[in-house]
């Protein structure tokens, strides 16, 4: 059962660290890339997938170690 709490406590952790991180790329860059994406632009729509991605690759790795 500890396990178990464990986990959905790391879950929502990580969770919280990607969306902290996303909203930061969002400051940070003077494009409004969802704005983008809603218009269509595939190329708006690969970096932000690529933003989070590298964001979720951090969080996983400083998550397990």
């Amino acid at each position: 059962m500890t396990q178990l709490l464990l986990s959905l406590a790391w879950t929502v952790v990580g969770i919280v660290l990607v969306l902290g991180g996303t909203w930061l790329f969002d400051k940070l860059t003077p494009t409004d890339y969802r704005g983008e994406i809603r218009k269509g632009n595939i190329a708006a729509g690969i970096v932000l997938a690529s933003v989070v991605i590298s964001i979720t690759a951090i969080v996983v790795s400083v998550v397990l170690t």
